[in-house]
């Protein structure tokens, strides 16, 4: 607790310092969440059944400074994230109390607007197929006529700074190690909704010390839309290019994937009604000489409480998204569809239907990942702050036999609440 007080207090600091000797407007943002959880059966084997109880939490600060007319400085905090008396570790293993993961400068031109620095990246369109995070990034926004055009650079890893110089030598600086992202995108306002295409090409020459390079492209036009009574969102992604561009003459193997999305809801008075799919493609393990692996659902897109949920396997060690992430190339359809309804205007309770299976397996794997049902309550405590608490049943499909037909899978639920801030 003693270090979290002296990176309050020390934010406090900068804060007033700033305010009267530069007369830096700030605005401090950020939110808080801690979340209990129980787990009925985490294994989803009749065999060897056990349970998880546990709570996990996260502060964040998000300081913006506006040091003048068009010029500004954002930073983020995450601090204390984790499961209640875990102690966790930052990326140079020492104990993290706040782990400062964003800092960048944004200035306005004459030409458009510029971000410099740790920011957000991962995220593009819908939630479907995104992991929002921080990434290293210059990313230039301007306007032309209803259009906002979007160039960025992104540096995903750095393979030469601690290279010696030496053309025969297998780290020699004259290589190309790095890892960069580059990408375009537009973005089309129209009378009740919103169009984009992004355009990606990632070069990951990080791996050539194994003699190849991944070359990856993308293609992922998205819209949000509102049409009288009904809402609409959709998706599609496309991905293509060399995953392994061999220097020798071992064969390249291509990428090929595919991914889809679609959300689709209405107001019925009080009540909201819909349903959302999605699908990414599988690898097909027939082809050696191409990676068909779509985009993933992503660790932001989680329509259930158990299948396929990210926070389970982040901070419960969730054996069901362990497999999950182990086997990610075998795909996904994920079909949901669910109900809300506001009983007053602090108050509400859903529920929701999923089923989900996997798209490729081996021959030996069942696809058929299983049925599970929702329920959630929430309650506005204040305008800033909520309270839910949701309770889940999973009827756990063959899938989880991962390929061993003596295997046998047993079902699962879980009772979870939840209280977030924003500010």
């Amino acid at each position: 607790m003693k270090k979290l007080f002296a990176a309050i207090l020390a934010l406090g600091l900068i804060i007033a310092v700033s305010g009267t000797a530069s007369a830096v407007d700030v605005k401090l943002g950020g939110s808080y969440y801690v979340v209990g959880v129980y787990n009925d059966n985490p294994s989803l084997n009749e065999n060897t059944p056990y349970s998880r109880a546990y709570f996990y939490q996260r502060i964040r600060l998000e300081p913006v400074f506006k040091i003048a007319e068009g010029l500004t400085f954002t930073a983020r905090m995450d601090g204390m994230e984790g499961n209640w008396q875990t102690p966790r570790t930052n990326l140079n293993g020492n104990l993290a109390n706040f782990d400062w993961e964003r800092g960048y400068v944004t200035f306005n031109t004459g030409i458009g607007k510029f971000d410099v620095g740790y920011m957000s990246g991962g995220a593009w369109g819908t939630l479907w197929a995104d992991s929002e995070g921080t990434r290293p990034r210059i990313k230039y926004t301007t306007k032309a006529g209803p259009l906002t055009l979007l160039a960025i650079f992104e540096q995903n890893a750095e393979g030469n700074v601690a290279r010696t110089y030496a053309p025969d030598n297998a780290n020699a600086m004259n290589a190309d190690r790095d890892g960069s992202a580059y990408y375009l995108a537009a973005l089309y306002p129209f009378k009740g909704g919103i169009s984009g295409l992004l355009y990606g090409y990632v070069n990951a020459a990080n791996a050539r010390a194994a003699g190849y390079r991944t070359v990856k492209q993308i293609l992922y036009p998205y819209m949000k839309a509102t049409f009288g009574p009904v809402y609409v969102e959709a998706e599609l992604n496309y991905i293509f290019g060399k995953k392994q561009e061999w220097e020798n003459a071992t064969p390249d193997v291509d990428y090929q994937g595919y991914g889809a999305y679609l959300l689709v809801s209405t107001k019925v008075g009080p009540a909201t009604i819909g349903g959302q799919v999605g699908w990414s493609k599988g690898d097909d393990p027939a082809t050696a000489d191409k990676d068909e692996t779509g985009p993933g659902k992503g660790a932001d897109w989680n329509p259930a409480l158990i299948l396929d949920n990210d926070d389970l396997g982040t901070w419960g060690g969730y054996d069901l998204n362990t497999k999950e992430s182990a086997n990610s190339a075998k795909g996904l359809l994920l079909l949901n569809i669910f109900a809300n309804y506001s009983v007053t205007p602090k108050f509400s309770v859903g529920a929701a239907l999923t089923y989900a299976k996997a798209d490729k397996v081996p021959a030996n794997w069942d696809k058929d990942k299983g049925t599970e049902i929702d329920f959630t309550a929430t309650y506005k405590l204040y305008d800033n702050l909520t309270y839910m608490v949701g309770a889940g049943y999973l009827f756990a499909g063959d899938y989880y036999k991962s390929g061993v037909a003596a295997a046998k899978v047993d079902n699962d639920y879980i009772l979870m609440n939840k209280l977030t801030l924003n500010f």
